[in-house]
């Protein structure tokens, strides 16, 4: 059993249905690719690279519940990065004094969902315009972040906040941080999966299901098979 964490520091203030034309402005983006198809009698030949990304909106709970439903994604890990104390802790980086912010690693197949693809849901589900905040939840530790794996996800994470900015998807600025992934730690084993584990917690039936029902009604075509 997790330990008990109090509702209230957990809670969002946007209403269920506030992000609504968000998701579908950003949904509206550039059209997903059409998988490659090999020529008529050629037997396809496909070597599969998976890739890693790093992103940090907010209670790392409620961005899991979301990826881990999408076709392409192998692996997300809840964790911490963006901070100075090695080895930290979820009590260490809930003071907001460690520079670290809750975050995702996910490993996902570039060939079925590209990075940009990724970043532009990744947006979808969180609040990038608020400073070291996601509604009440407020500090360092909640801060909108893209940490970089190399030069070609730095260009791509620009470029994505770039277009947003220019179709006015946001009313306000979007502050989120791009910045290089120095360290990433595991989070604690309670924190892995939660949502699965934990439905019936008032937060999950109250912040995180509604998410999840957004991603089902507007990315249908993007999920994976039920189990």
């Amino acid at each position: 059993m997790p330990p008990s964490i109090p509702l209230a520091s957990r809670r969002r203030a946007l209403a269920a249905g506030a992000l609504i034309p968000i998701l579908l402005a950003i949904a509206a983006g550039p059209s997903w690719p059409a998988a490659a198809t090999a020529p008529k009698g050629r037997k396809a030949m496909t070597e599969h690279r998976s890739e890693t990304a790093t992103l940090a909106g907010g209670c790392f709970w409620c961005l899991e519940a979301v990826f881990e439903q999408l076709k392409g994604v192998e692996r997300v890990v809840s964790g911490y990065s963006g901070g100075s104390v090695p080895n930290t802790t979820y009590e260490q980086v809930s003071t907001g004094t460690t520079g670290h912010a809750e975050c995702l690693q996910i490993t996902f197949d570039p060939a079925v969902l590209p990075y940009r693809d990724l970043l532009r849901i990744f947006f979808a589900f969180h609040d990038p315009t608020t400073m070291n905040r996601q509604g009440p939840d407020v500090g360092t530790q909640y801060r909108s972040a893209i940490f970089w794996h190399d030069p070609v996800q730095q260009a791509t994470a620009r470029q994505v906040i770039a277009e947003l900015t220019k179709d006015g998807v946001f009313d306000a600025p979007i502050v989120t941080e791009v910045a290089p992934l120095t360290v990433f730690t595991r989070a604690e084993s309670y924190h892995q999966g939660y949502y699965d584990q934990n439905r019936s917690q008032p937060y999950c039936r109250v912040v995180i299901a509604p998410k999840v029902a957004k991603l089902r009604k507007l990315y249908a075509d993007r999920l994976k098979a039920p189990k």
